[in-house]
C-alpha cells in the first residue's frame, strides 16, 4: 500500500483509496460493492487504505447497485419466554465481555462503511421480530452473541437460511457457521500454571454446565489435572457473574477449606471469588492462588490484578464480520468455523 499518503485533502474519492492501496479504481469498487472473487489479501488493502483516507462510501448508491440494506444486525440472544425482560439489557451492558464483541465487529465494518444495528432478542416475540427485521432486508445477515444454551435464535436464522455467524460454538448441532476459541486449551493453560506454582488442592468454579464453552473449560481443567495425578477436583456451578463467584466460593470454603488454588471459568466470578477469600482472610496468590478466563476489564480491576487465560474476544469478532460478509457475498459459502487458541496473561493473583 501507498505509505506515502496519509490524508488526502477535501472529500476522499475511490480514486484516492485505489492509490492508497496500490491497485485500481474498479477494484476498490468491487471490494466496497460486495462482488465476489477479489482475492483476500486485496480485499484487505482496499479496507486498510479506506481506513487511511477517511473514505465514507455512499450507501444509498450502493444499495441501489448491490439491492443490499449495507448493515449488519448484532443481536444479543437469550432464552426468555413470552414476557419481556426488562432487566436483560442492563445484564447485557454490565459483563465488559459484550463490549469487547462489539468493539472488534465495529472495527473491522466501520472502514467499509457499514455499521451494526444492535437488536435484542430475549422473549419470543422479540426472537420474532429479528428474523422478520433481516427477513424484509433491513440488515443484510447477523452476528449473534447467545448467551443461553436453550435460545432457539440460531436455529431460526440457520431454518430460514439467512447469513448469520454465531459468536461460540451452538449447544445443539447446527447448519450455522460460529467463532469459538479452544476452551478446553485454555482449562489446560489454567491447570498446567496452578500447578507448576506448587498448588496442590484445587477447586474450580465452573460456568453454567448446559453451556458448551462451559462444558469445555471445566473439562480442559479436570483432564490437565489427572494428568497432574489429581482425578478429583471440587467444583462449584457458577453463571458468569460476579455474585455467582461469591455464591461458589463459599460454597468451595465451606466443604474443602484447605484449597490453595481456584480456577474459575470467567474474570467475573473470579473477582466475586476473590472477594471472599479476602472476607475470610485468604491472602491472594500467597494462601490462594486464583485464575481466571477471558482477560477482560475485570482482571485488571482485581486487586492483585488477575492472571487469566486471554479470550481473544476482539480477533474473533473482526472474523465473524470477516465470515458473516462472505456468507452475504456467497449465498452457497459452507457452514465454517474458526478456532481461536487461547494463551496465559501472568499477573499477581498467580
Amino acid at each position: 500500500m501507498n505509505e506515502g499518503l496519509s490524508r488526502v485533502s477535501g472529500p476522499p474519492t475511490l480514486e484516492d483509496v485505489a492509490r492508497a492501496a496500490g491497485v485500481s479504481r474498479a477494484t476498490v469498487s468491487r471490494v466496497i460493492n460486495g462482488i465476489r472473487n477479489v482475492d483476500h489479501s486485496i480485499q484487505e488493502r482496499v479496507r486498510q487504505a479506506i481506513a487511511l483516507t477517511g473514505y465514507v462510501p455512499n450507501q444509498a448508491a450502493r444499495s441501489l447497485v448491490t439491492r443490499r440494506a449495507g448493515a449488519i444486525a448484532l443481536i444479543v440472544s437469550g432464552a426468555g419466554g413470552g414476557e419481556e425482560e426488562d432487566s436483560f439489557p442492563r445484564q447485557v451492558f454490565a459483563d465488559p465481555f459484550f463490549g469487547r464483541v462489539v468493539g472488534g465487529v465495529v472495527d473491522f465494518l466501520r472502514p467499509l462503511g457499514i455499521y451494526p444495528i444492535l437488536m435484542f432478542a430475549d422473549t419470543l416475540e422479540t426472537r420474532d421480530q429479528a428474523i422478520a427485521y433481516l427477513r424484509q432486508g433491513n440488515a443484510d445477515g447477523a452476528i449473534l452473541v447467545s448467551i443461553s444454551a436453550e435460545d432457539t435464535l440460531p436455529k431460526l436464522l440457520a431454518d430460514a437460511s439467512l447469513p448469520a455467524v454465531l459468536f461460540a460454538r451452538p449447544a445443539r448441532p447446527i447448519p450455522i457457521s460460529y467463532v469459538d476459541v479452544a476452551h478446553r486449551a485454555g482449562g489446560k493453560l489454567a491447570a498446567d500454571h496452578l500447578v507448576a506454582r506448587g498448588c496442590r488442592r484445587l477447586a474450580t468454579i465452573s460456568g453454567p454446565l448446559d453451556v458448551p464453552a462451559s462444558q469445555d473449560r471445566l473439562a480442559g481443567f479436570q483432564d490437565a489435572m489427572a494428568v497432574h495425578g489429581q482425578p478429583y477436583i471440587p467444583c462449584a456451578e457458577g453463571n458468569f457473574t460476579f455474585s455467582s463467584g461469591e455464591v461458589a466460593m463459599e460454597r468451595l470454603l465451606a466443604e474443602h477449606p484447605d484449597i490453595d488454588g481456584v480456577f474459575a471459568a470467567n474474570d467475573l466470578m473470579a473477582q466475586g471469588a476473590l472477594l471472599v477469600l479476602r472476607h475470610h482472610g485468604r491472602r491472594v496468590p500467597d494462601d490462594v492462588a486464583l485464575v481466571g478466563f477471558d482477560d477482560s476489564s475485570a482482571a485488571l480491576a482485581c486487586r492483585p490484578p488477575l492472571t487469566t487465560v486471554r479470550h481473544p474476544v476482539e480477533d474473533m469478532a473482526a472474523e465473524m464480520g470477516r465470515l458473516l460478509l462472505a456468507h452475504i457475498e456467497q449465498p452457497d459459502h459452507p457452514v465454517t468455523s474458526r478456532i481461536f487458541e487461547p494463551t496465559l496473561v501472568i499477573r499477581e493473583s498467580a
